[in-house]
């Protein structure tokens, strides 16, 4: 099978996909294409090690507005830039590398230099995905690709199977999240280029562990792109948080589309990624016969047949609308999975009982039990945060194709001093909500340092070039945390000293509190793995919760493995119902007060059950606990 790509000519399967854009390294030179219809003429000038031009050649109109030229003698390592109309020279709108930042000359990369050591692999499923999202930058010491290298076989003996390393595009400056990417096929060059996320890349399989990408479609950063001078890459049509909207089904659109969809196919075939998070899918709009998001997935998904490897495609939307990820023969866009938001704010509510915002939508316990059993909490109810009904039921979809977390960059970041949970909770409260996430039937995600408990804030962090944004971005801030009602300055976000402050202090992981978190987090994800009954997509737990008395419980029926997990939110001990129906003994097989967790070990070791209907357990204030039938 060969693989799809976009609408028009990109879509025949006669010959595997390969990018036909920008710079391509050919027998004896360069083929330069690029699709620029607003220019009547476009060169390629090229740019010697210091920056000066060192020869210029015209570009042959091909059609549909591509420019095309073949220059012999050039080679990988070459500078580059586009000149329109004789007047305007800048970087190529699919730049391969941007050494010298979002406003320098483009390079000529050459993806066939690279040699892979990864043959084997092929990828892993998304119900055996445990996703651990980190920020390149602040990940390690060094702040570059190679830098997470060395740290891959520790997360792998914790029991992660996937890094999702957010955007890594190239932004202004040295400092961002990632999600003001100017150049969205240039890996950043603060992080080591493309020759860095390609080491990370093959380290990473190497390791047994997956790598995933955050990729950002509906906008790109206000600093240094370069699209709006080549053609219509965004409309006022469709408005967005950060301006006009992908041009996904305006007049000259089939180029827009084939930018952003050759973008997926590059990520996962020239650099071997396994999976994309799409951030932010309900901006992208799209009033096409085809949603743009329904070609995407499918497009990815026939490549990773031609590869021989699985490769995901994972959304994330606030609609709650599950046709992201049903299959398309359903009217299904087709993704593997999806970000559940729900479950996060519930689960926060359910721990801090926080109401600032979007949380006071959610009711603590009773939000939680609904995310556990119906995905969605905002499942076609009426939101008095969004002032209308939100999202459609999705219990049909298998909880395999939802994300849940207990933290993640937005919902750290996007508080105003950026607090993780040991600053919101207590020691027992976070053990509990790793147990909830990793106890639940979804696929989990950790954010960097979860797992230990790091304690340094995760704020949000710029370098643009430019004084006027910067100052637009502290207002812009400021203005953002006005309805959570949160008090104090907003750490200024161009402060080098901001971005400092969110590196991961790796040594509090030996830390005590630290280690048993620790601990606990290894020992959830072994269990979760070598445990069948708790890989998401099968058989899923019945749930029962009492709001009042602050607890929920688990159940799973599996006739060859009945599990128990009993969770609860309360600050006092509670007599929790098991709801069981089989009589036996019941053995105790993890508790969050274990001894080992930095617990008191309160938790009974074996429950005899005779009566199901009457069986109770006590339960620990804030503590969760698992048992098991003995056979």
């Amino acid at each position: 099978m060969t693989a799809s790509a976009v609408a028009g000519p990109a879509e025949r399967r006669d010959r595997p996909w390969a990018l036909s854009r920008g710079a391509t390294v050919e027998r004896g030179g360069v083929r330069f294409a690029v699709w620029a219809p607003w220019a009547r003429t476009v060169a390629v000038r090229l740019h010697d090690e210091a920056g000066a031009a060192v020869g210029e050649h015209p570009m042959e109109l091909r059609g549909d507005g591509v420019f095309e030229a073949r220059v012999a003698g050039v080679a990988a390592g070459a500078d580059y830039r586009f000149v329109l109309d004789g007047e305007r020279a800048v970087a190529d709108p699919v730049s391969r590398w941007q050494p010298q930042d979002v406003f320098g000359p483009s390079r000529v990369v050459d993806p066939q230099a690279y040699a892979w050591r990864d043959h084997g692999w092929r990828g892993v499923e998304m119900a055996d995905l445990v996703l651990y999202e980190l920020h390149v930058g602040t990940f390690s010491d060094e702040g570059t690709f190679d830098g997470v290298i060395p740290h891959l076989a520790g997360l792998r003996d914790l029991g992660v199977t996937a890094i999702e390393l957010m955007p890594v595009a190239e932004f202004p400056g040295g400092r961002n999240w990632g999600y003001d990417g100017a150049h969205l096929y240039a890996p950043e060059s603060a992080y080591g280029g493309p020759e860095g996320l390609r080491r990370l890349v093959d380290a990473a399989h190497a390791e047994g562990l997956a790598v995933l990408l955050d990729v950002v479609y509906n906008h790109t950063g206000p600093e240094g792109s370069v699209l709006q001078e080549y053609g219509p890459y965004f409309i006022d049509k469709y408005r967005t948080p950060w301006g006009g909207g992908p041009n996904t089904d305006g007049p000259d659109s089939d180029e827009v589309r084939r930018f952003i969809i050759d973008n997926a196919l590059y990520w996962v075939t020239e650099y071997h990624v396994d999976g994309l998070r799409l951030d932010a899918t309900d901006q992208i709009h799209d009033f096409s016969a085809r949603h743009i998001l329904e070609e995407l997935a499918s497009a990815v998904h026939a490549q990773a047949d031609a590869l021989g490897r699985r490769i995901l495609v994972i959304a994330e939307t606030a609609l709650n609308d599950p046709r992201w990820v049903r299959p398309r023969e359903r009217g299904g866009f087709g993704m593997d999975g999806q970000w559940l938001d729900d479950f996060h704010h519930a689960l926060r509510t359910a721990l801090t009982n926080e109401r600032g915002g979007y949380y006071g939508d959610y009711d603590g316990v009773a939000s939680l039990a609904k995310s556990l059993t119906d995905r969605y909490v905002y499942d076609g109810r009426h939101s008095a945060h969004w002032r209308r009904r939100r999202g459609q039921p999705a219990t049909d979809v298998p909880t395999s194709h939802f994300v849940a977390f207990a933290q993640n960059h937005d919902q750290v970041g996007n508080r105003a001093r950026g607090e993780r949970l040991p600053e919101l909770t207590s020691f027992e409260q976070r053990k509990l909500a790793a147990a909830t996430l990793l106890l639940s039937p979804f696929v989990p995600l950790l954010f960097m340092g979860e797992e230990y408990g790091e304690a340094n804030p995760f704020l949000y962090f710029v370098s643009h070039l430019s004084p006027e944004l910067v100052e637009a971005v502290r207002k812009g801030r400021r203005e953002e945390f006005a309805a959570f009602v949160w008090e104090g300055e907003v750490p200024d976000p161009a402060d080098e000293a901001t971005f400092a402050r969110c590196r991961l202090d790796r040594a509090a992981q030996h830390r005590p509190g630290h280690r048993e978190l620790y601990a606990l987090h290894r020992a959830l994800l072994w269990l979760r793995r070598e445990t069948a009954v708790l890989r998401p997509g099968g058989t899923e737990p019945a749930v029962a919760h009492d709001a009042a008395a602050g607890w929920v419980v688990l159940g799973w029926a599996h006739p060859e493995a009945p599990h128990v997990a009993v969770l609860n939110f309360a600050a006092e001990p509670r007599d929790v119902p098991l709801g069981v129906t089989l009589a036996g003994t019941w053995r105790l097989v993890l508790s969050t007060d274990d001894a080992a967790f930095g617990g008191e070990g309160r938790a009974p070791a074996t429950l005899d059950v005779t009566e199901p209907a009457r069986a109770v357990v006590p339960a620990p204030p804030h503590s969760a606990a698992l048992y098991r039938l003995e056979a």
